[in-house]
């Protein structure tokens, strides 16, 4: 095993460019001046902490797109000056996206709809044979598509040391063949960030493969693929402040070149005839089909800007804001804030926790009927992790409650977010609240719902036609 030190994160590696003196945080986003009613008559500003799920537009993304709208036309395929543009732009883009996170000069980078594509893609092409190496507290976006292969499956690690002895121990067993080992930069539950540099030293000490699903990574930290030895990475648009359907997998091209494309189709072809076909090599071997040039280029956008910003001056707005609310919450009777590894650990801007005598999901609600406060309640689409947690709660199935944060976040919000927290603690919702297809909904809801775009307005007493989110515990 190669001697490696004390863990570390890439919280201690500098940001690739300097903060900007002349940008004040937060940030300006699409909606940070939405207002929403509440139950009791009022309308207040929305305060957005759920983040981690879905982040705002960033209003710089918005103007990029206001100025490419215009030009959209097709790519790689029009003679016309619009799509010359555009295809300009959409190869732009994915440079771009390339230098923000340090990829190598030869790395491929595959845009795709989300985190969760991105990884299924990759999973699609491993070399056969591969085994897969990861942790059970993954989400489930970093878990289930191995279990399709040979899949050796860890449990939860206790520390960061214990998580690098863990791999080590797994990788001694796999012997020959292929192999890669597939970790959360952070996690989505608790925020913790992995110890990535040194699992990267590792795999590659046993000739594996380091992968990592930077979907909660990326928009609070510097990452410099190249530097840590990061193999593959895999992140959202939509939690990059660029809310418009792309993702991306970047890293080494051997493997994407030698698999069967991801989706067959137009794009992914040099030539067709009745009996053959010659598949394309690089980023376009697994992006069939008219792409997201949108998406793409708004990813690319949300990137420049938070360079421009500078991701050390982010961090350091972002763990103000994380220190305040952890703070805050443990002095609060009855609330118990998950940690995987202790309140010592490394995190970026996601505090999650449960409020003895109220459901999470009530908790929530009422954070959002009451208050105008947003945030998740659930499993986060990591039940096993959360199961382990909550091992000793009786109903551990409910879940917990999450705030996260990030660019646009204020101090206001987390002390409003902390005022509600503490009110509901000592006094309960002031609203009734019954379930419904296992959300806690208020009872009546007299809040009117917006016509958005001139779409059917519902009523506020309609019944929800879905069911609950795949990752929400119920009842």
């Amino acid at each position: 095993m190669p001697t490696i030190e004390s863990p570390s994160t890439l919280s201690a590696r500098p940001s690739p460019i300097a903060s900007s003196a002349l940008v004040s945080l937060p940030l300006s986003l699409v909606g940070d001046d939405l207002t929403v009613p509440l139950v009791t008559g009022e309308q207040v500003r929305y305060t957005n902490l759920d983040c981690a799920a879905s982040a705002p537009c960033l209003r710089a993304v918005d103007d990029v797109l206001a100025s490419v709208l215009p030009w959209y036309s097709s790519v790689h395929r029009g003679a016309g000056f619009a799509s010359v543009v555009l295809s300009d732009a959409y190869d732009d883009a994915r440079e771009v996206v390339a230098e923000f996170l340090g990829a190598r000069s030869d790395d491929a980078v595959v845009f795709t709809r989300n985190t969760t594509d991105a990884l299924n893609l990759l999973a699609s092409s491993l070399p056969e044979g591969t085994t897969v190496v990861s942790f059970v507290s993954e989400h489930h976006a970093n878990l289930l598509p191995w279990r399709r292969g040979t899949h050796v499956q860890l449990p939860v690690p206790k520390s960061p040391a214990h998580a690098i002895a863990l791999v080590d121990a797994a990788l001694r067993e796999v012997g020959s063949g292929p192999c890669l080992v597939a970790i959360a930069g952070a996690s989505n539950v608790t925020g913790e960030i992995w110890p990535i540099e040194e699992l990267a030293t590792l795999a590659h000490w046993h000739g594996a493969r380091l992968a990592v699903d930077a979907a909660q990574l990326a928009p609070h930290r510097a990452i410099d693929m190249a530097a840590t030895g990061i193999d593959y990475l895999a992140l959202s648009a939509h939690k990059l402040y660029a809310p418009f359907g792309a993702g991306v997998l970047v890293g080494r091209s051997d493997w994407l070149d030698a698999a069967e494309p991801y989706l067959a189709g137009g794009g992914a072809v040099r030539r067709v005839t009745a009996e053959s076909t010659d598949w394309a090599s690089g980023s376009a071997r697994h992006e069939a089909g008219t792409p997201n040039v949108i998406g793409a280029i708004a990813l690319a956008a949300a990137c420049r800007e938070l360079g421009t910003v500078g991701m050390r001056a982010l961090e350091e707005h972002e763990e103000v804001l994380r220190r305040r609310a952890t703070r805050g919450l443990s002095a609060i009777p009855g609330v118990e804030i998950l940690s995987m590894w202790g309140p010592a650990s490394v995190r970026v801007g996601i505090v999650t926790f449960r409020l003895r005598g109220l459901q999470p999901g009530l908790l929530a609600s009422a954070l959002s009927a009451e208050y105008g406060i947003g945030v998740r309640d659930g499993s986060f689409c990591a039940h096993p992790l959360v199961d382990a947690l909550l091992e000793d709660a009786a109903d551990a199935r409910a879940g917990a409650v999450r705030a996260s944060f990030g660019v646009g976040t204020s101090v206001t919000d987390i002390d409003r977010f902390l005022a509600a927290i503490e009110t509901l603690a000592t006094h309960g919702p002031r609203w009734p609240y019954r379930l419904v297809a296992g959300r806690y909904v208020p009872d009546p809801d007299p809040r009117p719902r917006p016509s958005i775009a001139g779409l059917r307005a519902r009523s506020a007493r309609e019944v929800p036609r879905s069911v609950a989110e795949p990752c929400r515990a119920l009842e």
